[in-house]
């Protein structure tokens, strides 16, 4: 029996209430805040209408520390789930701290004013929560998150040594509009249009963004799609942890009607993160264009069609050589039959749900700072498998995307 805050109200948070909601014997207590309280509340009468369950809200600053502690001091939850945006992760971890409270999420820290994503600045945090006695799990969404532990589960119980890996997202959903984003549009955009680094032989090689391009056929009718080489986070911390790795890459499928899209829209500067001068006050251009583009919390009800997300691994078994995939497939409809969401913020809510429970059921709970891969990937699988979102493990006779 736990309480838990939730910092965010988009899409993923949505999703995150109604299946915490749905386990009151571990969540005991819901807390839903967010800087717009009015979101949190049409949320929790949702919940309360389907399930009896009533969740609290609370009107919070993520990105004022001092506010958003008082807060945490006040309600005094075990444990945070940050569902909010990345660029306050740290102010969220720093609130943490403050008031001793466990920390979770579900995308690593992205500086406002720098494209740019890695988990240095989160790492930096490792002695002062082992100090504090709390826990920081990182990266417990789908990808990263599930794709970590495909990875773990992979290399726990199918191979003595994973050498390359790769990571392939495909969302085969159709919302009817000519150009929406599926998770909030100012990240998907940046994160879509930011130089791509893959892993190879030791390091990061960087190419332009979506300069790799090949063709992937998912299982079970799904589709063959368009797929693009992008960078993703959990590439840097799976290859820290997983040493033996030589190559490790991410892949996402676009259609060539986004892709069409996304470059007029960078090309008349409209994708830009630096402020400029409109009419005597400034504005940020990706911001601008988010408030323009349908809200992602919306498509639920428009989107059919399947994803399929997986981890495609080569190594050794016994000597020999295997490649193993791991692989998530989930229908947008009947996401959306029961939270009302799509699918890419289901497969996303579930494992962040599923993220909390394995640390407040203290199966990963130690003082630090770690990412989700580190912890045992047994019973996190076992949970996928029961609120949602089943996987399989296939064996490939061979698999080359070079071609």
């Amino acid at each position: 029996m736990s309480k838990v805050m939730i910092i965010g109200a988009g899409g993923v948070g949505n999703v995150v209430v109604q299946k915490c909601a749905q386990l009151p014997e571990t969540f005991s207590d819901i807390i839903l805040a967010s800087r717009t309280q009015s979101k949190c509340i049409a949320i929790a009468a949702g919940v309360k209408e389907k399930s009896g369950i009533t969740v609290r809200t609370a009107q919070v600053d993520a990105d004022n520390v001092p506010e958003l502690t008082t807060l945490l001091k006040k309600e005094q939850p075990v444990l945070v789930i940050n569902v909010a945006l990345p660029y306050q992760d740290l102010t969220i971890m720093d609130a943490c701290l403050e008031a001793g409270v466990h920390y979770m999420d579900t995308a690593n820290y992205e500086p406002l004013d720098t494209a740019k994503f890695e988990y240095k600045w989160q790492w930096e945090y490792q002695e002062r929560f082992q100090k504090a006695g709390l826990t920081a799990l990182l990266g417990s969404g789908f990808d990263p998150g599930a794709t970590n532990m495909f990875t773990a589960y992979l290399a726990k119980h199918y191979f003595d040594e994973i050498q390359e890996i790769d990571i392939i997202d495909v969302n085969g959903g159709d919302h009817g509009y000519p150009f929406a984003t599926n998770f909030n549009p100012e990240i998907n955009i940046r994160e879509v249009s930011a130089e791509c680094r893959h892993w190879e032989n030791g390091g990061f090689v960087t190419t332009d963004a979506m300069s790799k391009k090949a063709s992937f056929t998912c299982p079970e009718d799904v589709g063959t799609f368009n797929i693009y080489r992008m960078y993703h986070e959990e590439l840097e911390s799976l290859t820290l942890h997983y040493p033996s790795i030589k190559r490790a890459q991410f892949w996402m499928s676009f259609s060539e009607n986004y892709l069409t899209h996304l470059k007029v829209l960078e090309n008349v500067g409209m994708t830009g993160i630096d402020a400029v001068e409109f009419e005597g006050q400034k504005i940020v251009p990706i911001q601008f264009l988010a408030k323009l583009l349908p809200d992602p919390s919306t498509l639920g009800p428009r989107t059919k069609g399947n994803t399929c997300i997986g981890v495609v691994a080569r190594g050794l078994k016994d000597g020999k050589e295997r490649i193993m995939y791991c692989y998530q497939i989930s229908d947008h409809e009947a996401c959306y039959k029961e939270v009302q969401s799509q699918a890419i913020s289901y497969t996303t809510g579930v494992p962040a749900m599923i993220g909390a429970k394995m640390m407040l059921e203290k199966h990963w709970l130690e003082p630090g700072v770690f990412n989700i891969e580190q912890f045992n990937p047994d019973p996190f699988m076992e949970d996928m498998n029961k609120h949602g979102l089943p996987w399989k493990v296939i064996e490939l006779d061979a698999f080359d995307l070079e071609k």
